[in-house]
């Protein structure tokens, strides 16, 4: 064996080492899945350019920003002479929500993923942590970047290109034997890692529950996702006025939806997750009394969500969406603490709660309307008024 192939197979060697010795660290920081692939474009790149054309990306702009394309198009913009990237999976499933509680009219539903503390805060300072054990590894002369749902990066289609599962018709990613509750993250490294050879996955067959059981049709077909209609958008990523034919279709949706994953055959393999800081306290931190909530003020609601990923929609983003919950419950009992938002200093809650209150629609809630367009200056929220008043009342319930 000449003296170069030795060199050669030494390197190799070391490098598969270090590959295996990466990811059985990153189980030790609590992560569930780590995969490798070579930093290239993704492969459904030309899917994400067909995604921005179709404007299924809704109000969110910065997707289609020509600097955020050419990040996703090369990862070399984001970090130049990146050779790898480490794809990591955290699992976030806690328990599930008795039906009675889940379906309970007069509570907020929030999504699985939002229960305990921000993801951010539980991934971010452990790829950090992965990161630097590989620096340490290697000898130190690497470079990276870490990103959690933040970078202009097709993070699913890299961790499925890295093997860590295979993109579903509701367009999560889903490994076939943990489902899809679960957080990706990514670690953008210098160092030229063997990438994994993902193996077969099953795939979605003719199955069509998670495109059926969407509240609110957004997906005009498999593997495409309309985020104007799709309530985790509606009720996180757009900041003005939910359109109106949508609002009785939220049902007490009140920061995402996890419809198109409860539904999906895969998710009865979802372990629960070890993470202690992602579970509830409570049933009431996973789906709060509306009353409760049509109540914060904004120290109260900064108090509430310090350490929650609901925090960065703001309080008038959270009651707005509370308000068109409280709306498709349409009990009298909410029209005390509706009627006071009316006074409410944002815009957007006082629009909103004026449907809810013509939802309700009751002698009580439809004087307090009235009384409203006496004293509203604001143009939008007095269409949002005249439209309660003369919109059919639905029957309450109590």
């Amino acid at each position: 064996m000449s003296e170069r192939s030795s060199d050669n197979l030494l390197y190799t060697t070391m490098v598969h080492n270090l590959t295996t010795l990466l990811k059985s660290h990153a189980r030790t920081l609590g992560f569930s899945m780590a995969g490798i692939v070579t930093a290239r474009p993704g492969r459904r790149l030309d899917a994400y350019r067909r995604w921005i054309a179709g404007n299924y990306h809704g109000t969110m702009g910065y997707m289609a920003r020509p600097d955020r394309v050419a990040r996703r198009e090369d990862p070399a913009v984001i970090l130049e002479g990146v050779q790898s990237i480490i794809c990591v999976a955290l699992d976030y499933k806690t328990m599930a929500l008795p039906a009675a509680v889940a379906e309970d009219p007069s509570r907020g539903r929030i999504s699985n993923y939002a229960w305990g503390i921000d993801y951010h805060e539980a991934m971010t300072p452990r790829l950090e942590a992965l990161a630097h054990w590989l620096q340490q590894a290697a000898g130190g002369q690497v470079r990276h970047r870490v990103y959690v749902d933040t970078g202009a990066i097709l993070e699913r289609d890299h961790a499925e290109s890295a093997g860590l599962g295979f993109t579903g018709k509701n367009t999560m990613l889903i490994a076939p034997r943990r489902g899809s509750y679960f957080f990706l993250g990514e670690i953008l490294t210098t160092l030229a890692l063997p990438p994994d050879e993902p193996e077969d996955m099953p795939g979605c067959g003719s199955c069509r529950r998670c495109l059926q059981a969407c509240p609110t049709a957004a997906f005009p077909s498999p593997y495409v996702l309309d985020a104007r209609r799709c309530i985790s958008y509606l009720t996180i990523e757009l900041k003005g006025w939910i359109p109106r034919d949508l609002r009785p279709l939220m049902g007490n949706w009140i920061y995402g939806c996890d419809v198109c994953q409860d539904v999906c055959p895969f998710n009865r393999f979802a372990p629960e997750s070890n993470e202690f800081a992602l579970r509830p306290a409570q049933y009431d931190e996973a789906a709060p009394p509306l009353l409760t909530l049509l109540a914060l003020d904004q120290e109260a609601f900064a108090r509430r969500f310090a350490h929650s990923p609901i925090r960065r929609i703001g309080r008038h983003r959270l009651l707005r969406n509370a308000c068109v919950a409280a709306g498709n419950w349409g009990s009298p009992q909410a029209t005390p603490a509706l009627a006071r938002l009316l006074r409410d200093p944002h815009p957007l809650v006082r629009g909103h709660t004026a449907w809810a209150l013509g939802r309700i629609g009751d002698l009580h809630a439809l004087e307090a309307v009235r009384q409203a367009l006496v004293v509203e200056d604001d143009q939008v929220v007095r269409e949002e008024v005249a439209l309660a008043l003369q919109s059919t009342a639905v029957p309450a319930r109590s």
